[in-house]
């Protein structure tokens, strides 16, 4: 059964080499997709997959339709940054 990997990238220093460590793991069952969120996609499937994935930070991977827990975190909310302190004088 073939695995669907999906890896969303800003293609950057910190997200390239999380691209190169998927394709390096990756065997004979696993399709990659790699959507570049700086360059977008003509159809804008990467950014409708973002949004269904609930995806806050990249890089970022999905496996057959599913966001892995690593990459499921928050992300940056204006609540953590009051909280830290931040605009409070």
């Amino acid at each position: 059964m073939k695995r669907q990997v999906e890896i969303f990238t800003a293609n950057c220093p910190v997200c390239d080499p999380v691209v190169s460590m998927v394709k390096d793991l990756a065997c004979d069952q696993c399709e990659i997709t790699v959507y570049d969120l700086v360059k977008q996609c003509e159809d804008k499937t990467c950014l409708s997959k973002l949004e269904s994935y609930g995806i806050k930070k990249v890089p970022a991977i999905a496996v057959n339709g599913k966001l892995l827990d690593c990459c499921q975190d928050q992300g940056i909310t204006k609540e953590e940054l009051i909280k830290a302190g931040i605009g409070q004088g």
